[in-house]
């Protein structure tokens, strides 16, 4: 079950949204190579990579920026790129192009450290975009709670599309990466649940200003928790119609 788009249109071209995505897949691409040698590749996770006992040291600062525009797989990446895609454009909507990057950024560096605080001493490099992008999610969570979101849901041959409110959706993305943070090991490999659950925090807190901006609660009982703007229709498609000769 995985979200694949949303009903929510922006008002302006996302170009940061779509900046985003074109650094994160030429960056994958132009590193790519280094799966073929071990050696290199641990060397560069060591220089660009979060690596929580290089913190504790006093080293390696820069890696709560740099990890977040590297994958460690074509999944991964993939992933990341269609949260990113589904959700980014609407805030950058109303924060602006600069605000967006700011917040965007501010989001992966507070994950970033909820997943220090985690595992202070642990080793393992750590890489993605997915703290900044739970932080969108957050922030989205406060905007338009009831957006409507299509879920893919696959079982076994069944491919089903179904329309729910976002705050569902998101709910229970928040609620699986508590639960994974609680039953996994920290300090071991594997999906980073703190800084998937602190940047999702940290991206609603930071979104508070914006929401305050365009009425706060108001803006919610107005728009009854909808996005102020007409929602996409996806079940109307048109087809042309070829007239007989």
């Amino acid at each position: 079950m995985f979200p694949i788009r949303d009903h929510n249109p922006s008002g302006r071209t996302p170009y940061v949204t779509y900046a985003l995505i074109i650094i994160n897949v030429v960056v994958f691409v132009s590193t790519w190579h280094l799966s073929a040698s071990p050696r290199e590749l641990l060397q560069f996770y060591a220089d660009y990579a979060l690596v929580p006992i290089f913190l504790s040291e006093g080293n390696g600062f820069t890696g709560l920026v740099t990890s977040m525009f590297l994958h460690g797989g074509l999944a991964h990446l993939a992933g990341n790129m269609l949260f990113l895609f589904i959700f980014g454009d609407n805030l950058e909507d109303e924060m602006g192009h600069v605000g967006f990057l700011a917040f965007y950024l501010a989001a992966g560096i507070a994950a970033g450290l909820i997943h220090y605080l985690s595992a202070p001493y642990s080793n393992v490099p750590t890489v993605g975009a997915s703290g900044a992008i739970a932080g969108v999610m957050g922030g989205y969570l406060l905007l338009y709670p009831k957006a409507k979101i299509d879920i893919l849901v696959i079982l076994i041959i069944i491919f089903k599309i179904f329309p729910v409110p976002a705050w569902i959706m998101l709910a229970l993305w928040f609620g699986m990466q508590l639960i994974g943070g609680v039953g996994s090991d920290p300090n071991g490999g594997g999906v980073a649940y703190w800084a998937h659950a602190g940047g999702f925090v940290a991206g609603l807190v930071l979104t508070i200003p914006t929401f305050l901006r365009l009425g706060g609660t108001r803006f919610w009982r107005v728009h009854h928790g909808h996005p102020p703007h007409p929602e996409t229709d996806y079940s109307q498609t048109r087809v042309p119609r070829i007239k007989k000769r």
